[in-house]
């Protein structure tokens, strides 16, 4: 194990806590932490694995967050679960073997549609109006669910947005909505961890230094939108949409 300053690790521990302060809740949380890792010296390919062990750590800490006040739906997610799970390691396996890379003038698509679709329904996740699963809705959000899990497996960026809305379509509220995009991108990240691990391309000492940073940001952050409720989810949704539009459009065009 490296030697590593103080300075280091008051950078990584900072870099982590404003990173999951807002991933926690709306997701978007790589803008910060995955360049902070790069700036650390580590290669590309070592910098997405930890980032990916400290982004674990931190979907773990909101995840139990969110279940303990009561805004995550046990009886829907239980289901999803598993197949954003199974759908993020076929997606692991899948990127090793093409680029995706053309994906991303897709994204920018749909994160854009995203955004002004949640922009002109102004009063659209202020009060949940879900009743449960039919069979169209259950066939349909298993769908997504293992297509979502599959995108952040495979590219990524946006997955929260993504889930956020998803469940948004559900009738859910922005907060519970939210919590229930938390338990799947858990899922997804797990099955992600698992395969940089066996890749061996993690560096533990750094991803568990960030993770404890991401920890503290996680329960800032997740107990800030519990108790503030829409009115801060839903800003702060269309703000990191904006910027991952923005991040998306830039590494296009360069």
């Amino acid at each position: 194990m490296e030697n590593i300053s103080l300075e280091m690790v008051l950078f990584l521990l900072g870099a982590g806590f404003a990173a999951s302060f807002i991933d926690s809740v709306v997701g978007g949380g790589g803008l910060i932490s995955l360049p902070a890792l790069l700036l650390t010296g580590l290669p590309p390919n070592l910098a997405l694995g930890t980032n990916k062990l400290a982004s674990v750590m931190c979907t773990l800490t909101s995840t139990i967050s969110f279940i303990r006040s009561g805004k995550v739906n046990l009886g829907a997610v239980k289901y999803l679960f598993p197949l954003s799970f199974f759908g993020a390691v076929a997606g692991v396996y899948v990127v090793r073997h093409m680029p995706p890379q053309f994906l991303r003038p897709l994204v920018i698509v749909m994160l854009i549609a995203v955004a002004v679709y949640i922009l002109v329904k102004k009063d659209w996740g202020k009060e949940s109006t879900y009743r449960g699963f039919t069979k169209k809705t259950g066939l349909l959000s298993g769908l997504a669910a293992l297509l979502l899990g599959f995108y952040d497996g495979f590219f990524g960026p946006g997955t929260g947005s993504f889930l956020i809305f998803a469940f948004l379509l559900l009738g859910f509220d922005f907060v519970e909505a939210a919590g229930n995009a938390k338990i799947l991108n858990f899922a997804s990240n797990i099955a992600a961890i698992v395969t940089f691990m066996l890749l061996k391309s993690v560096n533990y000492q750094y991803g568990l230094i960030m993770g404890a940073g991401m920890i503290g940001g996680a329960l800032a952050g997740s107990r800030l939108a519990i108790r503030q409720g829409v009115a801060y989810v839903r800003p702060l949704f269309i703000s990191v949409t904006g910027l991952l539009i923005g991040k998306q459009l830039w590494d296009l065009i360069h």
